[in-house]
């Protein structure tokens, strides 16, 4: 792949004003409308030779044949040599999805309904606990990927929550599970252990503790019963006295950050339903579908990924920030790191080469307005452009409080406008003629209230925040992640960056305690080993 152009074409930009290009065909022509959203991208510097120039880079990367390798089972986790199948987990209408030659759908509707009858067991309280007590409470353990979607979604869906109470602990700090477990009755509460190998160092540390704190009050012997697991190791499950009945497996062809779908949802099924939840996997289906059928220029996660192309490898931005108008989507910025991150956060092509370009950006953010009296300070004013991506919904879930959301909306919106009109430096003279400065005071005050603008955003508009609809944004923001994976010629489905550390992690330990020598870490760590076993 060739990026010198977009390179040549994004430099060309830089003396363009967003503002100067923006009317009504435009806001019209650079948004794509797809199942219930809009994406609106006219406020970029991307002109229509730019985009021209990104569609024909898409082409040439072979995105589309990719695409079909993914849906259809191929082994394109090269480097694993697995398939990429978190698709097939929410395939409730579509065909046969083969690998190895054999249909998997078959296994991942069975696994969903034995899901299912589980949750609205515990939900109706038909399973319970073994002295009889209903299940009031449920523990999600996991970390990662077993960890960050549950979670998300489980906030998110929230208005939809009318089973047990989710909880979820994912740190190996003594601090979460003790502050989760601190205000719950062991009698009532169920515990997920969500790990696929069952030897994830965190969740099983996090998980033998949750075990001693439940046998202290409904004895060792039972407390196997208030133990779920979503792992593919029933060796070890059994050996930690989890009932089968009670262990959903997935197979490698899932990927951990790709993996809410199936039953690493456990915890938002129960908590929402069994009917909620597959309107979340139907909105995702939706979406898949959607991407598969729909040209480039209709094709939301297409036009998502080419603008963020645009952004890093073009611009050359390294950083872009996710903003959800939405306080129940306050998890999405940290989830879509890990998507976003995880996935593409890479330095060599598929082949062992060097990338000849930077690879994804920093993706972070937080819910508006929160962010608004934190960080947009320096977005506006800083001395970096970082894109930002904007979302919000036309109804919340609470008519009562419409005039809150209305002027959710409005901020929304103005600080979308206002990265792209900014303030001049005349702008900010008149308002300071207002004020009553005057002189070298009045030029000195105003500087400190322009404004540049020009600077880029997209915005995400949606009706409301369903189940569906969630399904529709995670999904989007998958398909964006394969893309770019595709367009930089990586492979967007391993992880090898996590490994080292977890290994030095294990050497590391018996340092701390206090045993063995230290002599073959570095003189910095070694350094630090010592104060920490001093002060410890």
């Amino acid at each position: 792949m060739d990026w010198s152009k977009l390179k040549s074409a994004a430099e060309a930009a830089t003396t363009r004003r967003i503002e100067d290009l923006l009317d009504a065909p435009r806001a019209d022509g650079f948004a794509v409308s797809a199942l219930d959203m809009r994406f609106d991208y006219s406020k970029t510097t991307m002109n229509e030779d730019d985009r021209a120039l990104l569609v024909e880079m898409y082409e040439a990367s072979g995105v589309p044949a990719r695409r079909e390798a993914m849906f259809s089972g191929e082994k394109i986790n090269e480097t694993e040599g697995r398939a990429v199948l978190h698709t097939a987990l929410r395939n409730l209408d579509g065909g046969p999805v083969m690998v190895d030659g054999a249909d998997v759908m078959p296994g991942v509707l069975e696994t969903l309904s034995r899901m299912e009858a589980f949750a609205e067991g515990i939900r109706d309280g038909s399973i319970a606990a073994p002295g009889g007590h209903r299940f009031t409470d449920v523990v999600n353990i996991g970390i990662g990927g077993s960890d960050l979607g549950p979670a998300m979604a489980t906030q998110a869906l929230s208005p939809y929550a009318d089973g047990p109470r989710c909880h979820f602990v994912s740190n190996v700090d003594g601090a979460h599970i003790y502050d989760v477990l601190d205000t719950l009755e062991p009698s009532s509460t169920l515990v997920i252990v969500a790990s696929k190998t069952f030897t994830t160092i965190e969740t099983m540390m996090n998980a033998e503790t949750a075990r001693a704190w439940l046998a202290k009050t409904v004895g060792a012997e039972k407390a196997g019963a208030h133990f779920a697991a979503l792992s593919s190791a029933t060796d070890k499950t059994a050996a930690f006295g989890i009932d089968p009945a009670r262990v959903f497996g997935f197979e490698d062809w899932v990927g951990g950050r790709y993996s809410m779908w199936g039953p690493i949802g456990l915890s938002l099924m129960i908590a929402i339903g069994a009917e909620a939840f597959r309107a979340f996997l139907r909105g995702a289906e939706a979406m898949d579908r959607h991407f598969r059928a729909a040209q480039p220029l209709e094709n939301m996660p297409v036009m998502l990924a080419l603008v963020g192309l645009w952004h890093r490898q073009g611009c050359g931005y390294p950083t872009r920030a996710v903003l959800p108008y939405e306080q129940r989507l306050a998890r999405l910025p940290a989830y879509l790191q890990q998507l976003e991150m995880e996935s593409n956060g890479k330095s060599v092509a598929m082949d062992g080469a060097p990338l000849p370009v930077a690879s994804g950006p920093v993706v972070w953010g937080e819910p508006g307005t929160n962010g608004q009296h934190a960080f947009y300070q320096l977005i506006h004013q800083g001395t970096s452009v970082i894109p930002c991506e904007f979302m919000v919904g036309a109804e919340s879930h609470h008519p009562e409080l419409a005039h809150q959301h209305r002027l959710l909306i409005a901020n929304c919106l103005a600080q979308s406008q206002a990265l792209l009109k900014g303030r001049s430096f005349e702008e900010a003279q008149a308002l300071m003629d207002k004020a009553g400065f005057e002189g070298a005071e009045r030029d000195r005050q105003a500087r400190h209230r322009v404004f540049p603008g020009n600077r880029p955003s997209t915005t995400l508009t949606y009706p409301k925040l369903t189940p569906e609809i969630l399904g529709q944004i995670v999904a989007l923001y998958e398909h964006r992640v394969f893309v770019e994976g595709v367009m930089l010629g990586i492979n967007s489905f391993d992880q090898w960056g996590v490994e080292l550390g977890k290994e030095l992690a294990k050497s590391l330990e018996p340092l701390v305690a206090g045993e063995g020598d230290a002599g073959d870490v570095d003189a910095s760590t070694a350094a630090l080993l010592g104060y920490l076993r001093t002060h410890g």
